[in-house]
């Protein structure tokens, strides 16, 4: 589930706005980078197979392709999820858990809801040496949190026997939930800068090791590993404050071997923009594209091609908060409200990210010469 916090430091009073806006962005990257990473976990409200996909979107936000301040950092999030969907995913879901026999066909006119409250912990190290011309920052997500997840609805059909064909009619009420830790997601980026300009190249992924049943309707494993990488670029003008970023990027899904089932290749564009207020405050807006662009495939699929789409947009809420004289903390409120969403749940979700990294360091004032005759 599948989150993307500041770092900085604003220097004093004799910086100019533009170094100061400067100073901070390494960190309001790393930041904002970071609550992406952690909202990607929330797999029980997301897409492809029964509504589930590895990627979250809004993973990226604003300066995601903004440099870093080299050294450990550490962020924190809390990550609340609401989403419902209709027919497309309750059926979906019926033939995943196992209510619908693989002999038979079915209709259903049902409705899924569920709510995720979860945790994340993520540990990166940005390296000070350059990595073929940029910066790399390398990091892990580990997520523990509790599930909700409910159907309900009637559901039509037939049973293919020797025979013939067996109608059956039911109205189904199914919910559970589930405590624990989520997959692991490993992380890696690669940051370029050239003035106003700011370049990025990452790779990720999910080895699944969470807490996963087939058979149960709340997960926060995804039950199969995926490869998700891409590109982004962020405008930063120092003078103004004004930035935009976006970031384009594309997941392969490896079969669950759970369910037989596989997942397509899913495309995302996650952007975002902000505006210093002061050297403490800021504000922006947040927002992402999803798509499946495979089919999804498998002996286990019965559902088709099941292509999967959401729109989504929202506010953020930035704080800079220094801590000592060596680290720096941030806070960052956002949140996103889904719509034309396809074969997939939509609702909305809500990050609290705090993040604690380096200080920018100030040099040191050179000692004054003494001139001797």
């Amino acid at each position: 589930m599948r989150l993307w916090l500041v770092t900085m430091r604003l220097g004093g009073g004799s910086m100019s706005a533009r170094a100061s806006i400067r100073h901070c962005v390494a960190r309001y990257a790393a930041a904002l980078v970071c609550s992406a990473v952690f909202g990607c976990l929330g797999t029980n409200t997301k897409a492809d197979e029964s509504g589930v996909s590895f990627w979250l979107p809004g993973f990226f936000g604003s300066l995601a392709a903004a440099p870093q301040q080299p050294g450990w950092a550490l962020t924190s999030v809390y990550y609340h999820t609401s989403v419902s969907a209709g027919a497309d995913v309750a059926r979906a879901r019926e033939f995943q858990i196992g209510r619908i026999p693989v002999t038979a066909t079915a209709i259903a006119s049902a409705s899924v809801n569920a709510r995720a409250d979860m945790g994340f912990a993520l540990p990166t190290y940005t390296f000070a040496t350059p990595v073929l011309g940029g910066q790399l920052t390398l990091g892990a997500v580990g997520i523990y949190g509790r599930v909700d997840t409910s159907l309900q609805g009637s559901v039509t059909g037939a049973f293919a026997t020797p025979l013939g064909t067996l109608p059956f009619s039911r109205f189904d009420t199914i919910a559970d939930s589930v405590t624990g830790f989520g997959d692991v997601w490993p992380i890696a980026t690669l940051r370029w800068n050239n003035g106003v300009h700011n370049y990025m190249t990452y790779i990720t992924g999910d080895i699944p090791v969470g807490a996963y049943d087939s058979t149960r309707m709340s997960n926060i494993g995804i039950g199969h590993g995926a490869i998700d990488a891409g590109a982004g670029y962020t405008y930063l003008n120092p003078q103004t404050g004004h930035e935009f970023s976006g970031v384009l990027g594309f997941t392969y899904n490896f079969a669950n071997q759970s369910t037989q089932y596989q997942n397509g290749v899913d495309m995302h564009f996650d952007w975002g923009a902000s505006q210093f207020l002061s050297k403490q405050v800021l504000i922006g807006a947040v927002g992402y594209v999803y798509t499946e662009l495979g089919c999804d495939s498998g002996s286990g699929d019965r559902v088709g091609c099941f292509q999967s789409q959401v729109v989504g947009a929202g506010p953020q809420l930035g704080f800079i908060i220094p801590l000592t004289s060596e680290t720096q903390g941030y806070l960052n409120l956002k949140s996103y409200w889904e719509f034309a969403n396809q074969n997939r749940p939509a609702g909305w979700n809500g990050w609290v990210t705090f993040v604690i990294s380096p200080a920018e360091k100030t040099p040191s004032t050179a000692p004054r010469r003494i001139l001797t005759k």
